[in-house]
């Protein structure tokens, strides 16, 4: 066991989580939201496809200033849809359909461009418990979420 102003000296000289940058989404050019980011830390944007209505997700990381794409969740599959060799590995999803792990792919120039879905899309983006509602706030409108380190 260690002792209290043994340990509170202890954390006092560990490094807090690092800032791996901001996550902005913008819209012409303009900012439209901002979110601090830790090193690590993950997000995913998450939507209904436009056709079956099912629930699809793109789950990101902040990893040594890039953007990766860490998994997808699809809830069926479909034409090209699936695991690719190389490209992560399959595993059904407690909730039905299933996720793609391991994607591990960097995002060219840390920025996503999206054309933000209709409200019954839903394009979401979801952030350390937060869901913000894109399709609300730009619906049928170019945006680019970037990760400036």
């Amino acid at each position: 066991m260690i002792p209290g102003r043994l340990l509170a000296a202890i954390l006092t000289v560990l490094p807090a989580a690092s800032p791996a940058g901001v996550l902005a989404v913008e819209r012409a050019g303009a900012p439209l939201l901002s979110l601090e980011v830790a090193e690590g830390q993950g997000w995913c944007l998450r939507w209904h496809h436009s056709v079956t209505g099912g629930p699809v997700a793109d789950c990101f990381q902040a990893r040594g200033g890039r953007m990766i794409l860490h998994r997808s969740y699809l809830h069926d599959y479909a034409a090209g849809l699936g695991e690719v060799p190389g490209r992560g590995h399959v595993r059904p999803a407690p909730e039905g359909g299933y996720w793609i792990e391991d994607i591990d792919e960097a995002i060219p120039d840390n920025a996503l461009p999206l054309r933000v879905g209709r409200p019954s899309t839903g394009h979401r983006l979801v952030l350390g418990g937060v869901t913000h509602d894109l399709s609300a706030m730009a619906a049928g409108e170019r945006v680019v979420l970037h990760l400036i380190p």
